[in-house]
């Protein structure tokens, strides 16, 4: 055997046999369990990131594992293909959006492949493909006929020069993420799901589903689920005024109330707005403001008085109404009632304009706190409330409620924070709604005969809106009917492509029974971002398929993943602007002290110093990103798949290392040139340890331990724990004991080749998952006919793990003493009597009184001395 490892060779060679082979290829089979891995699909920008790497390879490393557990294995890979991206290349490179999103499908597809994924390539999808996307727009009028679509007028933050709707979080500083023209509040028709008919479910499964918990507990928020009183307050002032609908959880500050704020976009605010300039100045301020829940907490908070007052419901009294830049028509009821005593934002709008703050609930000591510098938002007993004074939370909220409903003006209700979710944009790249309109007004979900409406590709994509609105080809259907130019919103897209990957080749049939057998999802890997939209979405939607009778299972995902961001140093110079350029790592040479930390930098290009501005995620725009097509070339995939793996656990964030890919690689040409030495130094023959037991020497037996301790570390840390890192220590341990094991003597025995054998295999074995084209290699190179890919995972030996004595530490108040060989039947007292013998140990307790002896068995004895 060739002693060099040559990576490019190897991989090429592994790569041909497992597509000649078709080895990733998963067909369904009632006989054998099933594990569906999947990895949250890539957008196709044009090339794989670091983190896209380090996603999949986590994915791959599963499904390897799970499929050497003897499972069936499903590892679909597709593209989630449609969204703004496309769009923005188009008018910058003028290209259109199709051509320029598969042309980036071809590179990165090729790029995955170079990756060795395990991947079923006959399943996979684009998005924007009218095959794909057909069944959604099916789908999508059979929930219309189910009353589960509606369209209504919705306010929108409107970008008035890419002409459509933004996100909240698209909205920078009043502006457009991309334009940077200032954003409008703009009302306009809208299609929603009735994603809050399903809140209660939603809510309830997440106990079912073997998640994060942080996770789950950004889901519960988003959903929002709250019990507490709506209420009515009159107004006086404009004649028939509609009372002032209000929403609060916290009844019990109700005798608090100093002021009532509404919406800039309320019917109230409008009316007071009529002859009043400026409150409609302000109105319209509010309309170019943020609606961030981040942005409206650290906002200034502005308002102005409407001139109307909102009668209490209780007492009567009147207090004044505001317009308020931190209340939205499109959260509750937009209007709030104010109790700026326990409300922090309530109190920053009364101490700015100058209201009352009346405390109504008692600090600890059971007097008024003190809020003259805060509001005291804690739950209390109340104070300054007529009847209601020295209940508690709890009884007072029984009580003020009972007492609103009995004079007609509230009740109890449970609310949600969860809005229905708008499924439409007025962009081009994306599927079109299926709907039509006629001439009298008729709103008509297509007919099957009529779908897929297939998106036009060849068009020319400006800044000026979507071209779709601009091509009567596409929206005249003749005879005043026109079809909808509004494309779904592409979370549409990604909320059910895990159940098409299990039937992909079905032209027929949106799923059929093979989405049964797959689903649900194992294990979803991806990262903490989509931990809300993308999963609630997806949970949403599968249940819906569920009730059509699409799917049998309550929930598309068993057990997520989420995995940490990929992080690395960023080097900048400031710029005359006040701005920062910055340089790849890859262009800066960094002078570091003896422990490795970076001390200063130059630019290689020119020499000299370049400011260095920390560790942050790989990005674009702080020009720290590596590029993974580069550190193939240079090493190999399984260098790069193996430092993914090792660096950090799955959860936790990976900071780049040039030392530690190169340390990578060293590892894995030390391993190819272990087997070789092996290899090399002859072929055991059959031996059955159980029948040797005997005759091992200490060497031999101490190899044999080490080999199966590892196997039954490695089975747990990759199968339960997920934490690969420490396998993988594990397993470099065992090479390190091989190659002490193998330089021992000149002639090695026939048993000293048989457990030399079973270690180097174990190796092999246990990094199949991991560096998979190495272990093709060396797993032929050992003499076997069957590929590694169809290989068992080993399985240890409880016998070799038995141990004729144990290495103890001893601590002395916790400090490392010495270190004992003990027997492995050791009893505590003999533990005791041997670990105070200890010749450093003694030293230790001259003149002290041994107040305690603690025996951890196997572990350590720690003597208390006082």
């Amino acid at each position: 055997m060739d002693a060099q490892y040559k990576p490019h060779d190897i991989e090429r060679d592994a790569q041909q046999f497992w597509t000649q082979h078709q080895c990733f290829k998963a067909v369904e089979d009632a006989n054998r369990e099933k594990f569906y891995c999947l990895s949250m699909f890539p957008y196709p920008s044009g090339k794989l990131h670091m983190g896209h790497v380090r996603n999949y390879t986590i994915g791959d490393v599963v499904s390897r594992f799970q499929r050497m557990q003897g499972k069936n294995v499903l590892q679909p890979m597709g593209w989630d293909a449609f969204g703004m991206p496309a769009e923005n290349a188009a008018i910058k490179n003028q290209v259109p959006p199709a051509e320029w999103t598969h042309q980036n499908i071809d590179y990165m597809r090729d790029q995955l492949k170079a990756l060795g994924f395990a991947y079923d390539w006959g399943r996979e999808f684009a998005t924007c493909d009218s095959d794909y996307y057909r069944w959604e727009q099916w789908f999508f009028t059979k929930l219309v006929e189910k009353g589960l679509v509606y369209k209504k007028m919705s306010t929108v933050n409107w970008d008035p020069v890419d002409q459509t709707v933004l996100a909240n979080e698209q909205v920078i500083d009043g502006c457009g993420w991309r334009s940077g023209a200032p954003v409008e509040r703009k009302e306009i028709p809208l299609w929603f799901l009735k994603i809050t008919d399903y809140a209660d479910e939603l809510l309830a499964d997440l106990d079912n589903v073997e998640w994060p918990e942080q996770v789950k507990t950004m889901q519960r928020n988003w959903i929002g689920k709250s019990k507490g009183v709506e209420l009515a307050f009159d107004v006086a002032g404009p004649d028939n005024a509609e009372p002032l609908r209000v929403y609060t959880t916290r009844p019990d500050t109700l005798m608090g109330v100093t002021y009532v704020a509404v919406a800039a976009g309320h019917p109230l605010a409008k009316a007071a707005a009529e002859h009043n300039p400026a409150l409609a100045a302000f109105n319209e301020e509010c309309a170019h403001g943020g609606t961030s829940e981040a942005e409206m907490a650290t906002m200034e908070k502005k308002g102005m008085d409407t001139g109307y007052l909102a009668v209490h419901p209780l007492t009567g009294r009147q207090v004044p109404i505001y317009v308020a830049n931190f209340v939205l028509m499109e959260y509750g009821t937009g209007a709030v009632m104010a109790v700026p005593a326990h409300d922090q934002r309530d109190w920053e709008f009364a101490t700015k304009y100058d209201l009352p703050i009346e405390p109504v609930i008692a600090g600890e000591d059971g007097q008024a706190p003190d809020v003259t510098s805060a509001a005291h938002d804690a739950h209390g007993v109340l104070i300054n409330s007529g009847e209601f004074d020295g209940l508690d939370f709890q009884a007072a909220f029984d009580a003020i409620a009972a007492k609103l409903a009995e004079q007609g003006h509230g009740e109890v209700k449970t609310n949600y924070r969860l809005r229905d979710w708008g499924v439409a944009r007025q962009r081009y790249w994306g599927a079109p709604i299926p709907v039509k309109y006629g001439p009298e007004g008729q709103t008509v979900p297509l007919t099957d005969d009529e779908l897929p409406v297939a998106l036009p590709t060849e068009v020319t994509v400006d800044a000026s809106g979507s071209p779709l609105k601009k091509m009567p080809e596409f929206s005249d259907l003749g005879d005043g009917w026109v079809r909808e130019t509004d494309t779904f919103d592409t979370f549409m897209e990604s909320s059910w492509y895990y159940a098409r990957f299990c039937c992909a080749d079905n032209h027929e049939a949106m799923l059929d029974e093979r989405a049964n057998y797959w689903l649900p999802v194992d294990l979803y890997i991806g990262g903490i971002e989509h931990a809300i939209l993308h999963l609630l979405y997806a949970r949403f939607f599968h249940k819906l398929m569920r009730d059509f009778g699409l799917v049998e299972s309550d929930e598309p995902f068993k057990r997520l993943l989420t995995q940490g961001m990929v992080i690395a140093e960023t080097y900048y110079r400031p710029t005359a602007n006040g701005g920062k350029d910055w340089f790849n790592p890859a262009d800066v040479e960094v002078k570091r002290d003896d422990k490795g930390r970076p001390v200063s930098a130059v630019l290689i290009a020119d020499g000299q110093p370049v400011e260095m501005g920390g560790i942050e995620k790989m990005s674009k725009s702080k020009n720290n990103g590596v590029d993974p097509q580069a550190m193939i070339d240079r090493f190999g995939a399984d260098t790069v798949r193996l430092f993914m793996m090792f660096a950090a656990p799955p959860e936790q964030s990976l900071e780049w290392s040039d030392s530690g890919v190169e340390g990578a690689h060293r590892f894995l040409k030390r391993l190819w040139r272990l087997v070789a030495e092996h290899v090399n130094a002859g072929t055991p023959g059959e031996v059955d340890f159980s029948q040797h037991s005997n005759e091992l020497t200490d060497e031999q037996r101490e190899l044999r331990r080490k080999t199966h301790e590892t196997i039954k570390k490695a089975s747990d840390d990759i199968g339960r724990r997920t934490t690969f890192n420490t396998a993988i220590a594990a397993v470099m341990e065992l090479t390190n004991a091989i190659g002490r094991f193998q330089n021992e003597g000149e002639a090695a025995s026939p048993l000293d080749l048989a457990i030399a054998r079973e270690a180097v295999e174990a190796c092999v074995l246990l990094l199949a998952p991991i560096t998979p084209h190495a272990c093709h290699g060396l797993w032929a190179e050992l003499g076997h006919d069957a590929p590694v890919i169809d290989a068992g995972w080993p399985v240890f030996d409880e016998s070799a793990l038995a141990r004729d004595t144990l290495e103890l530490v001893v601590q002395v108040n916790g400090k490392l003493r010495a270190r004992l060989e003990v027997p492995a039947d050791a009893d505590k007292a003999a533990i005791e009597a041997q670990a105070m013998a200890a010749e450093n140990v003694q030293r230790h307790l001259e003149g002290k009184t041994v107040r305690k002896v603690i025996v951890v068995p196997g572990k350590l004895v720690n003597i208390v001395v006082g």
